[in-house]
């Protein structure tokens, strides 16, 4: 198990690594590019250059590289240039935002999938599996921005009785998180569900499960105890890769519920131009994705005693 995390660990600083620099020569290896984003278009070239000049773009390439890296270390993501104020103070009260968001989608969204996926694998063929199965099809082809619309139509417009946006001006709220987390379960948990039937279907053929069931062991003790482990191994690695789809990949439910979240702040960023804020969301992107996966493969092992005896 030491040697598995070590190994993890060691992949986990390369892909960051690997990322860092691919990210530093897309968007600070044209020094000029980055002057006329942040003094505007209208600067002058003498204005660039003594811009450039202060703030140490002239250094050669390689040092530069391990300055902004040091940098980004310490926690120093530079200012933003479309809020005129320090990248960190704007990133981690967006990012606490879309983690309370994403921690009651998960709270919802993984025992409804589970428990579906499992009751559905229970039973392959029968009309709960095909009923299940429907349902989960029908969600998860219906795209974030359509389930939105088709909500707030029924539950602003026509009930009047959840507010339209999210915007939390008035402080937190948890009345305005009941849309955009609705839309969220409605549309993930389908695949995760269906991962989990197919999972538990394979499990419930194997001749270990069909013997415990001969030698008169109690039904519900052979799926918990035997067969919900085992089906659990695949789907957990899908539930894992959830997160990095809740961090940055609701940019559309944030964007249509006026939610002040890490997906919004992404997207602002990315229409004008914020190439320290740019920088500073992709690196927290990428280190909740390599780190999400690194407890999927923990929790993989405990999950499969195979690879831990490994």
């Amino acid at each position: 198990m030491i040697r598995l995390i070590t190994r993890r660990v060691g992949v986990m600083i390369l892909t960051m690594l690997v990322v860092s620099i691919i990210l530093f020569l897309a968007l600070e290896l044209n020094i000029d590019s980055v002057a006329t984003k942040v003094l505007g278009p209208y600067s002058s070239d003498e204005q660039r250059q003594l811009w450039l000049e202060a703030n140490g773009y002239n250094r050669p390439v390689f040092e530069r590289y391990f300055s902004w890296a040091g940098s980004f270390i310490m926690g120093d993501f530079g200012e933003s240039i479309r809020f005129r104020v320090p990248v960190a103070d704007i990133l981690w009260d967006r990012l606490g935002n879309t983690l309370i968001l994403a921690a009651v989608t998960f709270g919802i969204m993984i025992p409804l999938s589970i428990l579906l996926g499992v009751l559905s694998g229970m039973k392959e063929g029968s009309l709960m599996d095909r009923i299940i199965s429907l349902i989960c099809i029908i969600t998860t082809s219906i795209p974030e921005f359509a389930s939105a619309v088709f909500l707030s139509a029924i539950f602003v417009f026509s009930l009047k009785l959840l507010p339209g946006t999210s915007t939390m001006l008035t402080g937190f709220d948890p009345v305005q998180l009941i849309l955009p987390a609705m839309v969220l379960v409605g549309y993930g948990f389908g695949y995760v569900a269906r991962m989990t039937r197919a999972s538990m279907a394979e499990v419930m053929s194997t001749h270990y499960i069909r013997t415990a069931v001969l030698k008169g062991l109690p039904y519900r003790q052979v799926i918990t105890r035997h067969a919900l482990r085992n089906a659990l191994i695949a789907p957990f690695t899908i539930i894992m890769l959830q997160v990095n789809w809740l961090l940055s990949g609701v940019i559309v439910v944030e964007f249509a519920f006026a939610y002040k979240g890490f997906g919004a702040l992404l997207l602002e960023a990315s229409l004008n131009s914020d190439v320290y804020l740019i920088e500073a969301c992709t690196m927290v992107a990428v280190c909740a994705a390599v780190l999400t996966q690194l407890i999927a493969d923990i929790g993989y092992s405990y999950l499969n005693p195979r690879i831990r005896f490994s």
